[in-house]
């Protein structure tokens, strides 16, 4: 069976790679674009970097900037409807996860009308059509959506999150500009750091992964290691050292899959609004406990790249061990709370909280294969 790796057409790396979208605008022969955000990268002058340089260029643009922080179902029929309003060609998307997940779900809609009930494009998909080309400006170091064919909508009649996966959702550009990052505050720089991580860990672990997706996952969990702390104190090298972290952890996680660190979190974001990248990083290492004895050798690995000394010496269990208390110390280090009953989580939820765990795309990808108690346990004890 072979493996199936899908990536962006074209991508832009590094300080002032914004510079280059008008070119890709032009090149795509896209003459409207509909440009999606959020209205805090607005108030903060955020999306105005983008917009100035769209204007330089003489390129025409609507801005549609009610995206919420976990999208709804809600936010994309509304988005539909003004892309169709504005006669957009091309949609160009500033934000972290939830911005361009908001424009992935508007594209193909666009594209495939048939989908206009948003419910329908859950789980692997398959669309007719390419989305309206993409073009994805990440301004968060963690979620990689600019390079993911992977996008998650709230449904927030049924308290839930649902993940949809297509190919055809994948932006035609990434833009990772770490200059678009800068003005990120030091606690969503944490929660989309650790984010980055638990995708390269996960990804690295899960049932799907193989040989080329092991090389990209370990280089990004050696990456964001190594810069996390220096990119939460709003260090240079830092930030764009974690700008590349995430986008190779998103090169190899979007073709392989994630595990229940994802099936956990999201049903947080759902019920409690919970940061995505704080419910990471909360669960990150009590399900990599979990998980430990199904993953053969991987953990040395994992704490290798992590900067452990002394990992051949040592045995499996306390390489496991040793793995483990690296992601810990890095979580406590950049201020991520430590137990679910911090961010609210409430024990007469976790019956649903574990049943929507278990009804996740990203849950069949585990290494170790959950019960619904063994999930239900797993949120009791980090309570």
């Amino acid at each position: 069976m072979a493996n199936r790796m899908v990536l962006n057409g074209t991508a832009y790396i590094g300080a002032g790679a914004i510079e280059n979208i008008p070119e890709e605008v032009k090149n795509r022969g896209l003459h409207k674009i509909f440009l999606v955000t959020d209205p805090d990268l607005v108030r903060f002058g955020v999306v105005s970097k983008v917009t100035a340089v769209l204007e330089k260029a003489g390129i025409p643009y609507t801005i549609y900037d009610h995206v919420k922080a976990n999208p709804t179902i809600h936010n994309v029929q509304e988005g539909v409807e003004a892309c169709k309003a504005a006669g957009a060609e091309g949609i160009v998307a500033v934000g972290g996860g939830s911005a361009i997940d908001t424009a992935k779900a508007i594209g193909i809609i666009m594209t495939n009308p048939e989908h206009a009930d948003v419910r329908s494009l859950e789980g692997a998909v398959s669309t007719k059509n390419p989305a309206l080309p993409i073009i994805a400006v990440s301004t968060t170091a963690g979620t990689a959506a600019e390079v993911t064919i992977n996008y998650v909508i709230t449904d927030e009649e049924k308290r839930r999150k649902f993940v949809c996966v297509d190919p055809h959702d994948i932006p035609v550009v990434a833009v990772v500009d770490p200059d678009m990052m800068s003005s990120m505050p030091k606690g969503l720089t944490a929660a989309t750091g650790m984010d980055a991580l638990t995708h390269a860990i996960e990804g690295y672990i899960t049932k799907g992964a193989w040989e080329l997706t092991d090389v990209l996952h370990l280089s990004a969990i050696g990456i964001i290691s190594r810069s996390l702390r220096s990119a939460v104190k709003n260090e240079a090298q830092g930030r764009a050292d974690m700008a590349l972290g995430q986008y190779v952890a998103g090169m190899g996680f979007s073709n392989v899959g994630l595990g229940i660190v994802h099936s956990m979190a999201h049903p947080l974001g759902a019920v409690y609004d919970t940061p995505h990248g704080v419910a990471n990083a909360i669960i990150l290492p009590t399900v990599m406990e979990y998980n430990a004895e199904a993953t053969g050798e991987k953990y040395r690995e994992i704490a290798r790249a992590m900067g452990v000394c002394g990992v051949d010496s040592m045995s499996a269990e306390e390489y496991r061990k040793a793995a483990v208390e690296a992601v810990r110390q890095l979580s406590k280090d950049v201020g991520i709370p430590a137990t679910l009953s911090e961010v609210g989580v409430k024990e007469e939820d976790i019956p649903f909280l574990a049943e929507s765990a278990m009804a996740d795309a990203c849950t069949p990808g585990n290494p170790r294969d959950p019960k619904l108690e063994d999930v239900a346990a797993l949120y009791r004890s980090m309570l």
